[in-house]
């Protein structure tokens, strides 16, 4: 009798931690939880490697030059895909770039960030890819933390010795008191240092771009500041004056002598008629959000994108008027899921709704969008809209899409992973 008793206490204590352990307990959430990636500075130091092809961690930015595909590996360098055949893409390589998150390239010359530092890579040869020139240190305000992220953990590291270069993010049950008590976990830690228009001989990136080249220049904007490097000898370029923007500034666009530059209060305008010096012209406030912008004519397409640290709770897309480019003013907005990346190709808006996928709009009537097409059940990032087709990377896949006339199509999937 008393083991029976004993036996049927036990299966009530057992099943009572299963019940306060279950996916109901209101007490539990998912959240994204972000830990640093640390090396030691001396690996820092002489850690751009070309090495063979590998899987991909965490999709980033993707960038078009000639018959190859650049796409960002967030924190830890450049996937190389040869595209000469968009229905057979081949990847051939990965650029090894600690705390790397954008690339731009004119004339065979790649430009990419690493950390607070721009590296110069000669892509001439894809099979023989040289490091050719590191500026130490001038991209000092180029930390970038994980906005996504709920709570941020890290374990102690040596600051004299050791550079965190990125983060790594996981989806994971915890207490939601955990989390309230911590306050969403973010520690600064001091020491860090963490489709455009395109010019002869410079590839395409997409909208969420921090680097953009223009002419003789290339603008690479950080937290803070448009970082200006003269690179009218593209293997030695040369520091200029940081021109100070303010706080948050996200992404860079540029149609004609403008810059346009995307934050998380707003739209900033600047001009580059004397391009060592940009001047800001005007500025479009929407609140806080996460937002890169596209520009096509007399307006510009901002897709703005709330929750966690994005500060807003709801997204949308706003159409910006620009007739008069000194007192831009709201034409239009659209309410969307979760937006990430656009693109513009003459009537056809692409966006890339992040998990509710590609959304192909008619924009002939900026105040009556038409949507053309909804590709669903796809997880997408950012999209670049090309003279034959379109590039879109979502989530460890590149997707390519034929676009004649309506008749929108997949030419091409490739996993990264």
């Amino acid at each position: 009798m008393k083991k029976t008793i004993l036996i049927l206490f036990s299966l009530n204590f057992l099943l009572f931690l299963s019940c306060t352990n279950d996916d109901s307990d209101d007490r539990y959430a998912e959240y994204i939880v972000a830990r640093p990636l640390v090396m030691s500075k001396a690996d820092f130091a002489t850690s751009v490697t070309i090495v063979a092809p590998k899987p991909i961690e965490e999709s980033g930015k993707v960038y078009a030059y000639g018959n190859y595909i650049f796409i960002n590996d967030k924190y830890r360098g450049i996937h190389v895909i040869n595209n000469s055949n968009p229905q057979q893409p081949v990847k051939v390589g990965f650029i090894n770039i600690p705390g790397n998150i954008d690339i731009s390239i004119k004339n065979d010359y790649l430009f990419a960030d690493s950390m607070m530092d721009l590296v110069v890579l000669d892509i001439s040869d894809i099979d023989n890819i040289q490091l050719v020139n590191r500026l130490e240190d001038v991209l000092y305000n180029n930390v970038f933390f994980p906005m996504e992220a709920d709570l941020f953990e890290y374990e102690d590291y040596d600051y004299d010795t050791e550079i965190v270069v990125g983060w790594e993010t996981t989806t994971e049950r915890r207490l939601k008191s955990e989390v309230e008590q911590r306050n969403g976990g973010f520690v600064l830690m001091d020491g860090l240092a963490a489709a455009e228009s395109s010019d002869s001989g410079t590839g395409q990136g997409g909208s969420l771009a921090r680097f953009k080249i223009v002419d003789q220049y290339l603008y690479a904007v950080d937290s803070h500041n448009i970082n200006v490097f003269d690179i009218s000898n593209l293997d030695s370029p040369q520091d200029l004056e940081d021109v100070y923007v303010g706080f948050d500034i996200e992404t860079i666009f540029n149609q004609g002598n403008y810059l346009f530059l995307g934050s998380m209060r707003g739209m900033y305008i600047y001009d580059i008629t004397s391009p060592a010096t940009p001047t800001l012209v005007s500025e479009f406030e929407h609140g806080t959000a996460c937002d890169p912008v596209v520009v096509d004519g007399d307006y510009a397409y901002v897709t703005l994108r709330g929750g966690n640290w994005c500060g807003a709770t709801e997204s949308g897309l706003f159409i910006v008027d620009l007739t008069n480019i000194e007192s831009p003013v709201l034409a239009e907005s659209y309410p969307l899921d979760g937006p990430y990346g656009l693109g513009i190709k003459d009537e056809k808006l692409f966006v890339c709704d992040g998990a509710s996928g590609l959304k192909v709009y008619d924009k002939t009537d900026i105040h009556d969008l038409q949507e053309l097409n909804h590709f669903e059940d796809i997880v997408t990032f950012d999209v670049i809209p090309l003279d034959s087709h379109l590039i879109m990377v979502g989530d460890g896949v590149l997707y390519q899409y034929e676009y004649l006339n309506n008749n929108i199509k997949l030419l091409s999937q490739i996993g990264l992973n």
